[in-house]
């Protein structure tokens, strides 16, 4: 991979795991219910398990989708009940009484498996591997991947860190419940790309 390709990767790959998400509002979710240290697993699950998807992806899954594209579409069903069925859990993880935790982080492995059913992570993987690994070979497929590792440990940290701090104001057990609410609805809306490309 030549020096000016890396660098355009480089930036598609932040620009694309920096954004608002549901990887990233799930981060943030759980930085302010959780703390950074309760959710290292779960930044681990994003950071790696991205990352990790992208190497099946770009050495045979998108030929699958290739010889038989209702795949693609019962994928996009199954991600699109799942996320609704995610973003009423978080809705729900506001403590009823102060004190007291309903729920608790995603696990590494949680994590790792959520990006499967992430509607984004697709779009981001297929085309990460579209552009910057169109021989899908394992150098360059590799490449991406390792790419992501390093700008998704940037994101998935700012996320966090960025929830963890909206802590000190969610001190009250009704604003918590309005952050959770407000952040299942933005999990509902970032769905919307998914319908929008149908």
């Amino acid at each position: 991979m030549t020096y000016e390709l890396f660098i355009a990767l480089a930036g598609f790959a932040f620009g694309t795991v920096i954004t608002p998400g549901p990887n990233n509002l799930m981060l943030m979710t759980s930085g302010a219910n959780f703390g950074f240290k309760r959710s290292l697993p779960h930044i681990l699950g994003v950071g790696l398990g991205f990352p990790l998807m992208i190497l099946p992806v770009g050495l045979g899954v998108m030929q699958l989708f290739d010889l038989f594209p209702a795949l693609h579409w019962i994928l996009t069903i199954l991600s699109v009940v799942y996320m609704l069925w995610l973003a009423w859990k978080i809705a729900h993880a506001a403590a009823p009484k102060q004190g007291e935790a309903n729920g608790k982080p995603l696990t590494f492995l949680q994590a790792c498996a959520f990006q499967w059913v992430n509607p984004k992570a697709w779009a981001m993987a297929l085309g990460a591997v579209t552009l910057y690994a169109a021989s899908r070979d394992l150098q360059a497929v590799l490449w991406v991947s390792g790419t992501y590792v390093m700008m998704g440990c940037i994101s998935t940290t700012t996320w966090t860190v960025l929830g963890q701090q909206l802590r000190r104001i969610l001190t009250n057990p009704q604003r918590l419940r309005t952050f959770n609410w407000s952040m299942a609805a933005l999990l509902v809306c970032s769905l919307y790309p998914v319908f929008l490309n149908r």
